[in-house]
């Protein structure tokens, strides 16, 4: 009993110098809460971005500003994009003018997709990369937006066709290789002259390039004797077959290392049919010229091709920046920029990075080997992660080659994401951003292909802070509210264990210091 009343003071005395020391301490535990929260605050203005945010508080008093209140901005700004809206493409978007104004342009689809001007051969690449790796490089939605082309390009008028052009144009719609390959036997069974069904056998059947080539030439005599007999070429399907024809002939021609040949064929197509630019042939032009290092070709190319009134592409743009690039990168180093800046043929390469950068930013992943390359689609969308594979595919060779380039491409592209507004409501070179290349990369690309997102959906750490902050404090307030003996024990247990060392500090310096010292501190 002796030793049960000598401990029991004991504890009694120390729990009220804890509960005293705490009531002294309050005051100053607040102002060193209120000083450690200004200084996380300090260290994370950047990620933050306070002062965007304090620039944007100027829409609760001037809501008027842009036309919607502040609510839509935050609703507008940041909920869409987090529950995957985006704007319909009937809606009238926004170019900026030299001015800097914005005018109206005519509401276009932002996911239209193109024909993949580079685009490989079935049977001689795509299927030998099945046999090889047992996945399949081409989605069926890829293959039947070919098919419809196909169709649409090689058949015509469905009521002018020919017994074997109905049995083509069964064949561009068959799922099945096997089926196609047999419909165009069959057609030629009924027209030895059938331009056609060569071309499916050189795109599907043809197990190397050279066989491929041998079948095109066949089409190629096949189509002029149809010509001959017709004594001119009288429908848009001999045209278009033609070009076709004609084009991969060329790229024929190039992956077997007769770079000046395709060189030669594609440049006389472009001055035979001048007005098919929207099969985009300068694009294999640039790249065969690319290879032979005909630098001063390729600029003669892009100035007329990189014009402000035509459409744009990643070929198009980040060949520009690789011909500055090349022009500066084999001398150009970090360090020394900082110390003397750039100079102008240095800022100019910059902003061509800049510029290509802005309208495709998925590619420098690929030029850079950040993210591994596929064999590309046979359709495209401008913008998005398969124009930027399609791009690198082709084009990586080429900024290898030019010493520095990659160096330079390393050090700057990334400068373009504090140029461009945030959120992306308007563009700085180009017009927004589309917020729908994501769906429309995932059908064209296959499966096992992670695709590159941009913008990345991802909540700033302000609002993870607070929604984490705001869900620990209901939990509790839950669990008091339904355990309340419980917590409170719990409670008192936590903040024990808590000020536990700092009441041992205070009670060594307490031992330490005169009383008198103390006495004169609570006074203040």
């Amino acid at each position: 009993m002796e030793d049960a009343t000598s401990s029991n003071p004991q504890s009694i005395g120390f729990t009220e110098k804890l509960k005293s020391w705490l009531s002294w301490s309050w005051t100053y535990i607040c102002a060193v809460w209120f000083a450690m929260v200004l200084t996380m605050i300090y260290v994370l203005r950047s990620p933050l971005k306070l002062q965007d945010t304090l620039t944007s508080g100027e829409l609760w008093w001037y809501f008027r500003k842009y036309g919607t209140s502040f609510i839509e901005q935050v609703s507008v700004s940041h909920l869409r994009p987090l529950l995957g809206g985006v704007e319909s493409s009937t809606t009238t978007g926004l170019f900026s003018s030299v001015n800097g104004e914005a005018e109206p342009r005519p509401s276009v689809s932002e996911c239209k997709v193109w024909r993949n001007p580079l685009n490989l051969f079935r049977g001689a690449e795509y299927s030998r990369y099945t046999w090889v790796t047992g996945k399949e490089p081409l989605t069926y939605y890829d293959m039947n937006l070919s098919a419809q082309d196909h169709q649409t390009f090689f058949t015509g008028d469905t009521q002018q066709l020919k017994p074997e052009d109905t049995v083509m144009q069964k064949a561009w719609r068959e799922r099945n290789p096997q089926a196609r390959i047999r419909a165009a036997y069959q057609a030629i069974e009924m027209n030895h002259e059938c331009a056609a069904a060569y071309v499916l056998l050189a795109e599907e059947e043809a197990t190397t390039i050279t066989e491929a080539e041998r079948l095109f030439k066949q089409a190629l005599r096949s189509g002029k004797r149809e010509q001959r007999v017709q004594d001119q070429i009288t429908t848009g399907k001999d045209i278009n077959l033609l070009v076709y024809i004609k084009r991969r002939l060329a790229m024929c021609a190039r992956k077997l290392g007769r770079i000046k040949e395709a060189v030669k064929m594609m440049r006389d197509l472009m001055k035979e049919f001048p007005l098919l630019g929207m099969l985009n042939i300068h694009e294999n032009l640039l790249e065969a010229l690319l290879e032979l290092q005909a630098y001063a070709d390729v600029q003669a190319v892009l100035a007329k091709y990189d014009d402000i009134s035509l459409p744009k592409s990643a070929t198009i743009c980040y060949t520009s920046a690789l011909l500055k690039a090349r022009a500066v990168s084999e001398k150009f180093s970090p360090e020394a920029a900082s110390r003397r800046g750039l100079s102008t043929a240095e800022m100019n390469a910059v902003e061509a990075i800049h510029r290509a950068v802005e309208f495709n930013p998925h590619v420098p992943k690929y030029l850079l080997e950040m993210k591994s390359l596929i064999l590309p689609p046979e359709h495209i969308l401008k913008r998005g992660d398969s124009e930027a594979v399609a791009y690198a595919f082709f084009h990586l060779q080429h900024w290898k080659r030019a010493e520095g380039a990659l160096n330079l491409l390393h050090c700057t592209w990334e400068g373009t994401f504090r140029i461009i507004p945030y959120p992306l409501e308007k563009g700085h070179l180009f017009y927004p951003y589309p917020g729908c290349t994501e769906t429309a990369d995932r059908e064209l690309l296959p499966s096992f292909h992670e695709v590159s997102v941009y913008p990345k959906k991802e909540l700033p750490f302000f609002i993870l802070f607070t929604a984490g902050l705001c869900s620990f404090t209901a939990m509790l307030a839950m669990l008091t509210h339904q355990f309340p003996e419980l917590m409170g024990v719990f409670a008192k247990a936590f903040f024990s264990t808590l000020f536990a060392p700092l009441g041992f500090f205070a009670d060594k310096m307490q031992s330490f210091m005169p009383s008198s010292f103390w006495h004169q501190l609570t006074r203040i």
